[in-house]
């Protein structure tokens, strides 16, 4: 298995392989992924392999990153993802992010996120980096703004063209 991609006091961030096709079916299907990121139609494990081989794993290949895992140091529990993502549609990269019901506001979002982000910085040498969320997601809006990104527009986003917030960070 590779090295994780960083760590934090509590967490780890490595990337996916195939052996995360379970978490990646319930997380793709928690409420909160339902309700405001979209419903990728992920229903079964063969969904979810497909999901990460055209998604996450597929980014790694051509991007050298992408979304990745984030697991409890003190557990070994997967509770979520993070991650950076080239998305062919926008000109930067943007931070993506989602845990499962039961690890939300324990501050593990921040945690993840901020490493993320000093990763991107330091380590790709990304100079920008851009957040996007629903506009009725108030914990990600005040994340993205805790993160130190800054409201620059509403947009038209995805492939239903949803309305969201578009926030950024540049260094």
């Amino acid at each position: 298995m590779k090295p994780p991609i960083l760590t934090t006091d509590r967490l780890l961030l490595r990337e996916y392989t195939l052996l995360d096709t379970a978490f990646i079916l319930e997380l793709l299907n928690s409420p909160g992924w339902l309700t405001f990121i979209g419903d990728k139609g992920v229903r079964t494990v063969k969904d979810a392999e497909e999901y990460l081989l055209t998604g996450p794993m597929e980014s790694y290949r051509k991007n050298g990153f992408g979304l990745a895992m984030v697991i409890l140091k003190e557990t070994g529990e997967g509770i979520g993802m993070c991650g950076l993502i080239k998305r062919e549609s926008l000109s930067d990269v943007d931070i993506g992010y989602a845990l499962l019901p039961a690890f939300t506001s324990k501050g593990y979002a921040f945690e993840i996120a901020a490493a993320t982000l000093d990763y991107g910085k330091n380590e790709l040498g990304l100079s920008r980096i851009v957040g996007i969320t629903d506009p009725k997601n108030e914990h990600s809006i005040r994340l993205l703004q805790k993160l130190g990104m800054q409201f620059e527009k509403n947009v038209k986003f995805g492939s239903e063209g949803l309305e969201s917030k578009f926030f950024a960070i540049s260094w």
